[in-house]
């Protein structure tokens, strides 16, 4: 597991109301809520602490027996990025203290993907937050708008994110491909780590046009010209939990690793 020399603590979002998946965080997974397979996760970490931040009185009882650092915020946050930077102001962190948003849907996020993005924000003083990424292997991903891809510039600064299939390859997408000859497109992960310095300035951003247009908060730091570092994930990431099909398939994966344990 990765060294992260700098200090950094991990919130975990977790939101009751979901438009696909009413009560979320709190579905079953292998007898325990969604949201405690992700805390224990991030607890996995180097995260000297972790935090739930959650708006719902529900969800606090549920992860009070677990021991959890839960944090009650606002319910009318328009994004999750917000949402943490009410969590910042609360707990008075210093301005250049690292905080790792750990997604509340991805109960099986390796935790050495936590440290890493946390390293490679520390590794970028100029840096505002950092992400990570992974390869597109596949033309069906590459073409799917649920499937946020971004461009990195050669110092793995983020120069676009996107939903549409970027960059486009101007000689070979002139028909749809069936394969892709290159590792050139990149998959955006959802993890993300941040200056409370720049969680503090977010909340007071207006919101940008790219932001509107793609629906990816991200975009209204970018354009504003905030830089962002995007790492290559040093782990295999699977998907989280956005359907029933996905859920499905993450309570099969859980009972098998619990029949194996």
């Amino acid at each position: 597991m990765a060294d992260t020399s700098t200090p950094f603590i991990a919130v975990v979002p977790a939101r009751f109301g979901s438009s696909r998946l009413p009560g979320k965080p709190l579905l079953d997974i292998a007898g325990e809520p969604m949201v405690a397979h992700v805390w224990r996760r991030a607890s996995q970490s180097q995260a000297s602490r972790v935090v739930i931040a959650t708006d719902d009185e529900r969800i606090r009882e549920a992860m009070l027996p677990y021991g959890a650092d839960v944090i009650m915020t606002r319910d009318d946050h328009p994004s999750g990025t917000d949402r943490l930077a009410e969590v910042a102001e609360t707990l008075g962190l210093s301005d250049e203290t690292l905080v790792v948003n750990v997604q509340g849907d991805e109960p099986l996020i390796p935790p050495v993907l936590i440290d890493q993005v946390a390293l490679r924000l520390a590794d970028d003083p100029d840096a505002a937050m950092a992400t990570l990424a992974e390869p597109i292997t596949d033309v069906d991903t590459l073409f799917n708008p649920n499937v946020v891809k971004v461009v990195r510039s050669l110092q793995g600064r983020a120069l676009y994110f996107s939903r549409a299939p970027i960059p486009w390859d101007r000689e070979h997408f002139k028909h749809p491909p069936n394969l892709l000859d290159t590792d050139a497109w990149l998959r955006h992960i959802g993890i993300y780590a941040y200056r409370a310095s720049f969680l503090a300035a977010y909340q007071d951003l207006p919101t940008s046009t790219l932001e509107q247009l793609e629906q990816l908060e991200q975009l209204r730091a970018l354009q504003h010209g905030y830089a962002i570092q995007v790492a290559l994930a040093g782990a295999v990431n699977p998907a989280g939990v956005d359907t029933e099909e996905d859920l499905a398939r993450v309570r099969a994966l859980l009972a098998v690793e619990g029949g194996q344990s």
